[in-house]
């Protein structure tokens, strides 16, 4: 039976991509503690959307104590009596909302506020809280450190996917993105480095006020500040777009050669994938051991250990995919790895080595059948836990999905729909089923079947007609883990 394309596979796709809605949605005027997402259903918080946060912080390195005050501009998005922000530890002294105090209690990772009078939909919404304590890191569903990290000169904050609430006051979710002005207040002599761009330093007795801002909208797992001793070099691209990296002494050396390549990178993947969406790249290298992976923390990816060029290549690509183009839940992860892999592939390709084509059948072909890699379909409605977020199938599969994609529709209507993509979502969210209709919308053909094998079937797909061909073996397929990257 031959079926309309459009329509029933729309649906079907709905169907089997599509994460359930938020189950805390609710009518009365308490806004909810959490926005229902699968992995981390308390990560967020209903009745408001933040516009942005002002960090006004310092940090002591020999207590380990950050205290300060988190100004929060928002706008509501249903009348409130009362309303939750994500806060893990910390002594809070007060919380204003809108200039009057507010009465307030702790509830697990929850901080929930009742102001003194109702807030009515639409309205502005301006929080202060003024807090003070130890920062801990948080330990992930897969044993990694996420979050505000002490080093042995200071502190790093890597964030995904559940530690911003480790540092400030949040709304901790993927689609309430805000910009971010963030001062920290640091003894003379360390370096803070953040996100976007910095204010000339401040420096008052025995302390420095370092402030960065950044003006595109960011989703809070993506904030970062480290905190220590840097080599801080500047440049810009072909194209002037501002680089800053900072280095720790400790990983200079090694991380010189592929630093050199930020604004290379920068202008071959902006010929890829379209503008760079950000007012300024660069990366961070902090030395941090137990940390062991790396993060695209918007306009400048943080690594905990020397930076490799692949590596660089992969957190730069997140910056369109992942940052700008960012996920509308956290099982949707393919979306950010599965590009950045392909990134890899497609870099590596570009400077004489085997082609994307090659890289997907070499591991392809090096996985066999009845591995237990394949029996984690990656798809959104199909990975099974938060464990699995940054499995190898999420990466590899993911970038073996698109050269598959690639291969089904052509190079012309493939790199039509990445750039579409990135263009069309730039600073907001997507999902995979808006992916899906890109695709075939791009294309013109129907693509459901296709996306079921790749994302949502726990068996090794098909190889696309002709795929073989130019394909090779890579000997083992990469893992994961080893390459040290989100």
């Amino acid at each position: 039976m031959v079926r309309s394309k459009g329509l029933v596979a729309a649906a079907l796709a709905v169907a089997l991509f599509a994460v359930p809605a938020a189950a805390f949605a609710s009518a009365s005027k308490i806004g909810s503690p959490g926005l229902g997402d699968r992995f981390f259903p308390l990560a967020g918080n209903g009745g408001y959307d933040v516009g942005h946060y002002d960090l006004r912080l310092a940090y002591d390195p020999t207590s380990h104590r950050l205290g300060g005050v988190a100004d929060i501009t928002a706008t509501t998005t249903q009348d409130l009596e009362q309303f939750d922000l994500d806060l893990r530890g910390f002594d809070v002294a007060r919380v204003m909302v809108n200039g009057a105090p507010a009465n307030f209690r702790r509830r697990g990772q929850e901080l929930v506020v009742r102001p003194a009078t109702t807030l009515h939909a639409a309205e502005p919404l301006h929080v202060v809280v003024a807090y003070a304590g130890v920062p801990h890191a948080v330990i992930d569903p897969d044993g990694s450190l996420d979050g505000w990290v002490t080093t042995d000169d200071g502190a790093v904050v890597l964030s995904e996917p559940q530690g911003s609430p480790s540092w400030f006051p949040v709304n901790d979710y993927l689609t309430d993105k805000a910009t971010f002005t963030i001062s920290m207040t640091v003894p003379n002599g360390l370096e803070v480095v953040g996100n976007g761009l910095p204010d000339a330093p401040v420096r008052h007795g025995a302390t420095t006020t370092h402030v960065w801002r950044e003006r595109q909208p960011m989703a809070p797992y993506l904030t970062t500040i480290a905190i220590g001793k840097f080599a801080i070099t500047r440049a810009t691209t072909r194209t002037g777009i501002p680089i800053i990296n900072a280095v720790d002494p400790r990983l200079a050396r090694d991380s010189r050669a592929a630093l050199e390549h930020v604004g290379d990178i920068i202008d071959w993947e902006s010929s890829v994938f379209g503008p760079y969406p950000f007012d300024s790249v660069g990366a961070t290298a902090d030395y941090a051991p137990e940390v062991g992976y790396a993060l695209e923390t918007q306009t400048r990816p943080t690594f905990a250990f020397p930076i490799d060029t692949l590596s660089l290549v992969h957190e730069l690509a997140h910056q369109w995919f992942g940052d700008s183009v960012s996920l509308q839940s956290w099982p949707e992860m393919w979306l950010n790895e599965g590009f950045a892999t392909y990134a890899e592939w497609l870099w590596t390709a570009h400077t004489g080595g085997p082609s994307p084509q090659q890289s997907f059948v070499g591991t392809y072909n090096a996985i066999p059948a009845n591995d237990p890699f394949w029996t984690i379909a990656p798809g959104p409605a199909t990975l099974p836990s938060a464990v699995d977020l940054f499995g190898d199938q999420v990466y590899l599969r993911g970038a073996m999905t698109l050269q598959a994609l690639r291969d089904t529709v052509g190079d012309d209507a493939f790199f039509t729909i990445v750039r579409q993509w990135a263009a069309t979502h730039r600073g907001g969210n997507a999902n995979t089923t808006e992916f899906i209709a890109l695709a075939e919308r791009v294309s013109g053909r129907p693509l459901h079947p296709f996306f079921q094998a790749w994302l949502a079937t726990p068996s090794r797909p098909p190889l696309p007609a002709g795929a073989n061909r130019g394909g090779g073996t890579r000997g083992t397929a990469p893992s994961v883990r080893h390459l040290r990257r989100r």
